[in-house]
């Protein structure tokens, strides 16, 4: 993706990235964390990507703020890329995702149609139905997303 993104920094001990989205309501820290949440049936850790406003000095994530610094895109390019860099660093992950809200999980499947072409060089995204995974498609709506790296 050729995208602008913000410069983040990755704490690889505990699988996190901190950046700066900066626009007219000033400098606002975004985390980005990815939690052990599961293991597919081949023992693959399955991460789930957490993502907001850094709250505080305790490292606590308010993932339904909306900040409204008009930067949508930057940021989620930004949040794109550290998925790039996870995959990277451990491997063989599967990245899970869900927006906190409805419309934050629309939002996710729009930018994922919008790239799928240039997503599906390096990775196989399900989505999830009523019905179970399924390989990511357009026109179909899901609750969650789930990203492996493409053999």
């Amino acid at each position: 993706m050729d995208k602008e993104i913000y410069n983040f920094t990755f704490n690889k001990e505990d699988a996190t990235f901190q950046f700066d989205s900066i626009g007219p309501k000033g400098k606002i820290r975004k985390l980005i964390s990815y939690i052990l949440f599961d293991r597919m049936d081949d023992g693959t850790p399955v991460l789930n990507l957490a993502f907001g406003d850094l709250e505080g000095n305790d490292q606590n994530i308010s993932d339904t703020v909306i900040s409204n610094n008009p930067d949508r895109d930057k940021v989620l390019a930004t949040v794109a890329r550290t998925v790039l860099q996870i995959i990277d660093s451990y491997n063989k992950v599967g990245i899970i995702a869900q927006g906190s809200t409805p419309s934050r999980t629309r939002l996710y499947q729009i930018s994922i149609n919008a790239y799928k072409e240039e997503i599906d060089e390096y990775f196989e995204v399900k989505g999830l139905t009523d019905k179970g995974w399924e390989i990511f498609k357009k026109g179909t709506n899901y609750s969650s997303f789930l990203a492996t790296k493409k053999v």
